[in-house]
């Protein structure tokens, strides 16, 4: 492998050229298989069309395509081999909300869409209905937190130690850590948010109380009763767990509260149950509207732990004097919420879900960020 490679003549070998596993260090293939970047790339080549050249831009690339650009970070070692890639959220140009909304329509599953300026629509799709958000659902448990704090019952500063029953899967890092670690409010709530950390998640669920999060959904909303930690949900949801499951199904309010007391004895389940792209169990998830999470990122979008690590290439951050995102996502299910404040003082709000019963593909919500261009002051 050449070492004068340049950055630009590596990405455009990949969307023009059969992959080879000689392009990419072998700490890469360890993390990501050349299979699963083949996916990626065909991907991008099925929502966008036929790729057509490479852009510098500041610290990245712009890969563009018939039908957009895709932005894109690329690292190469002292051989040439790839040793990072990431493309982020693909970027096409925004036509109308009512082309918007015509292509969302034609999406396979259920999709639902919300653009507010303040407390007014500029466009809705299926905005009340409810669909499940994954990770997303986190921002009702930062919201419960922040009561409790704002009424004097808790401080960001107080300190807990990590607790075995706490630890669930990831994402995240903190079921690697020692029982007992000791940890702020402020820590947890922070490692919820930026890294989506389900264990600091459950942590928080276990501190405030999960009636206190129950607290925080819309009294008319039957979804989300009993509130699941992720770790119920995981156990709920392992394919080792089938006949708890379909007990939990047929069960009422309450007969739902004394499983999930159950669940504690039973083991986490492996990461490998969960390590394919298959959709399991869609309807043992956290359900909510657009106009519900725009509700709650409206609570806590100035809290300064939403700025932290914000994900690349959704919002111009540098176009906006405040930021605060939030999505989730597992097979069958994908939401981004956005909440932007304009130089002017004007705010703004989008959400967007999509499930189906089958693994989907991401990229189509490419959408999603030409509308968040289209707000841009």
């Amino acid at each position: 492998m050449a070492q004068s490679l340049s950055p630009e003549a590596a990405l455009e070998r990949l969307f023009t050229t059969p992959l080879s596993a000689d392009w990419f260090a072998p700490s890469f293939l360890e993390e990501v298989p050349l299979g699963q970047v083949e996916n990626i790339i065909n991907e991008l080549k099925v929502s966008l069309g036929a790729y057509s050249g490479i852009q510098r831009k500041l610290n990245r690339y712009q890969v563009q395509f018939e039908l957009g650009t895709v932005p894109t970070h690329i690292a190469l070692d002292a051989n040439g081999q790839i040793v990072g890639l990431f493309f982020e959220l693909p970027q096409r140009p925004f036509v109308s909300f009512d082309d918007v909304i015509q292509e969302l329509q034609q999406f396979p599953g259920q999709v639902n869409l919300l653009v507010l300026e303040g407390s007014s629509e500029l466009v809705a799709l299926n905005a009340d209905q409810p669909l499940a958000v994954g990770s997303t659902f986190k921002l009702v448990v930062l919201a419960a937190l922040r009561q409790q704090i704002e009424a004097g019952q808790r401080f960001w500063s107080d300190v807990v130690a990590l607790q075995p029953e706490w630890k669930s899967l990831p994402s995240g890092f903190l079921h690697t850590w020692f029982d007992g670690a000791l940890l702020t409010l402020q820590t947890l709530a922070s490692l919820m948010i930026s890294q989506s950390d389900n264990t600091a998640t459950d942590a928080l669920i276990h501190i405030v109380g999960r009636e206190a999060v129950e607290a925080q959904l819309p009294d008319s909303s039957p979804y989300n009763r009993p509130f699941l930690t992720t770790r119920e949900a995981f156990v709920l949801k392992a394919p080792e767990n089938q006949a708890v499951l379909q007990r939990y199904r047929a069960a009422d309010a309450n007969q739902k509260r004394q499983i999930l007391a159950e669940l504690a004895a039973l083991p986490l389940p492996s990461e490998l149950s969960f390590s394919s792209e298959q959709v399991l169990a869609l309807d043992v998830e956290w359900f909510f509207t657009p106009r519900e999470l725009c509700q709650l990122m409206a609570q806590v979008a100035d809290l300064p732990l939403m700025g932290i690590q914000p994900p690349p290439g959704l919002a111009d951050r540098q176009a906006w004097s405040h930021v605060a995102y939030k999505d989730g996502s597992e097979p069958g299910v994908l939401n981004l919420t956005t909440w932007l404040a304009a130089p002017s003082g004007k705010t703004y709000c989008v959400s967007a879900t999509w499930n189906d019963t089958v693994p989907l593909n991401a990229m189509r919500l490419s959408l999603y960020s030409s509308v968040l261009a289209s707000l841009q002051p």
